[in-house]
């Protein structure tokens, strides 16, 4: 099968197209033949190696987190899906290699596609949808009536999130700049934030949520507008000692988190407030949770371009660029 793969970790190491044997799979597995990848700015920081402390890979290594796709093949052992099934999925973080034509993934990580969705919109959902359905539900139990800011609106995650903090019953402030204005206000912003011209931290007060997908020094304004008790969940901050307690990660590892991330901690102390870094968990659970949102039109996928699958190196190039509005795809069928 066809393949996009790097050969070592680097910035600038090439994504090349190569020959690689057809995946095999075990009695719990499901062989899938995938129609579209999307990508996610998880697959440059893996290709750039700064994923290497919480993921080890053997090279060469194919690239991309979640598909859409058909079922060819099934495990012994496997019940849900038979094969012609359309599905979509994240596959597990020891297991990602979306950009090739076939991939074995676990049943459990997969999900029927929602039947309203090509597969190009299908495979823009499995990584950004997981994402924030954990951080919405799982960790910031998001309430009716509650008040969140979600950074970057108009971007992958944000998209989504919008859409599922609106679905939610919340009200929602994000920041977008003025290309994402129009787009970030269909799918429901209440209050939006122009960052290039207004700075976030001086308008908003009083929120009881903050859903940050950049980190850096956006992550450590955004303390400021928390109430008491407030959360923050950070998909690109840095990762804390209770992620670390969490993820089992050691006692070396979830020591040296906590020297890293001293200043978040003291933070949260100051603004009597807590901060959760989060990494992913793939679930076909949670995906059929959500392609019932889907279905039901309350999320739509918002996808900014389509590439074909020989130039997925320029479409990873552009998604790093960070001028996306919404979700890249790559067509692989």
């Amino acid at each position: 099968m066809k393949a996009m793969i790097i050969e070592k970790f680097g910035k600038d190491v090439p994504l090349l197209m190569a020959e690689k044997p057809m995946p095999e799979i075990g009695e719990m597995d499901v062989l899938v033949e995938i129609n579209a990848a999307s990508l996610n700015p998880i697959d440059f920081k893996v290709k750039e190696g700064k994923a290497k402390f919480l993921l080890k890979y053997d090279m060469p290594l194919i690239l991309g987190n979640d598909f859409s796709g058909i079922v060819i093949k099934v495990g012994s052992r496997v019940k849900g899906f038979i094969s012609g099934d359309e599905v979509y999925g994240r596959p597990r973080k020891g297991r990602i290699g979306t950009l090739a034509e076939y991939i074995a993934v676990h049943q459990d990580d997969i999900s029927l596609k929602p039947r309203n969705l090509s597969f190009e919109e299908a495979a823009s959902i499995p990584l950004v949808g997981l994402t924030t359905y954990q951080a919405f539900h799982d960790i910031l139990k998001l309430q009716k009536g509650q008040k969140i800011l979600i950074h970057a609106g108009s971007g992958g995650v944000g998209t989504f999130a919008i859409q599922l903090a609106k679905l939610m019953g919340a009200y929602v402030a994000t920041t977008a700049s003025d290309k994402g204005y129009e787009l970030v206000k269909s799918l429901g912003a209440d209050q939006i934030i122009n960052y290039r011209k207004e700075n976030f931290e001086e308008l908003l007060t009083g929120y009881d949520a903050v859903y940050d997908t950049l980190g850096g020094e956006v992550l450590k304004k955004s303390f400021q507008v928390l109430k008491p008790n407030g959360k923050i969940v950070s998909v690109s901050g840095l990762p804390n000692a209770r992620f670390g307690k969490e993820a089992q990660l050691g006692w070396l590892k979830t020591t040296l988190l906590s020297i890293v991330s001293h200043k978040l901690t003291a933070l949260e102390k100051k603004t009597r407030t807590s901060y959760h870094f989060l990494f992913m968990k793939p679930s076909g659970a949670q995906l059929k949770i959500i392609k019932g949102f889907i279905e039901e039109g309350h999320i739509k996928p918002v996808i900014d371009k389509v590439f074909r699958f020989e130039d997925a190196p320029q479409a990873l190039k552009y998604l790093e660029g960070g001028g996306a509005k919404g979700k890249v795809v790559v067509k692989i069928k």
